[in-house]
């Protein structure tokens, strides 16, 4: 079994030792931004005559679009909200994107009750993302909780269409059915 070499930086790829005589293949991890992976990529490409990589993209198609959206609209914004788990590396890099892409506060909460009224002080424009499999209900709770606290106007910002779908969890789907409408408000608090 040949060995696997993590490249994590250009910096990296611009030393990794290389056997020009060898093939080399090439993946991506997910949860790298586009701009990073596009850059490691390309040096690899320069230094390795024989790189194999996969047909299309192997850097998750929600994630991208995802990381997209957030350099669209940090700059616009004086602080931004991520949704998603706590140990979800691809919404740990979201916050980081949006902190590079020109936001001065970027934050990362589970749910809307893990907001911080604090973290709100000042800002009168707040994007709102979430991580690559959080569940489309847990952002629109925390939309439905600014706007039970702040008067807020919400605009959508599309980058990318998305035309897959996923189920919510069976928890989820089930509290999602037997309250219908009251859903978002119900799950706030329960």
């Amino acid at each position: 079994m040949e060995p696997v070499i993590l490249v994590q930086s250009a910096s990296e790829a611009a030393v990794l030792p290389i056997d020009k005589a060898r093939s080399y293949g090439l993946v991506t991890q997910t949860t790298l931004s586009v701009s990073d992976a596009e850059e490691i990529t390309k040096i690899l490409r320069r230094r390795i005559p024989r790189l194999h990589e996969p047909d299309k993209s192997d850097l998750c198609y929600a994630t991208t679009n995802r990381q997209m959206a957030v350099r669209a609209i940090a700059s616009r914004c004086e602080a931004i909200v991520v949704i998603g788990g706590a140990h979800s590396a691809n919404s740990h890099r979201l916050v980081e994107i949006a902190r590079i892409a020109g936001c001065p506060k970027a934050v990362l909460v589970e749910t809307s009750s893990g907001l911080d009224a604090a973290f709100l002080k000042g800002v009168a424009t707040l994007g709102v993302t979430s991580g690559a499999s959080t569940p489309e209900v847990l952002v629109q709770e925390l939309i439905d909780d600014l706007a039970a606290r702040f008067a807020i106007n919400v605009e959508e910002i599309v980058t990318a269409t998305e035309g897959i779908h996923f189920g919510l969890p069976g928890s989820l789907r089930e509290r999602k059915t037997a309250l219908g409408n009251n859903f978002a408000e119900a799950t706030q608090r329960g």
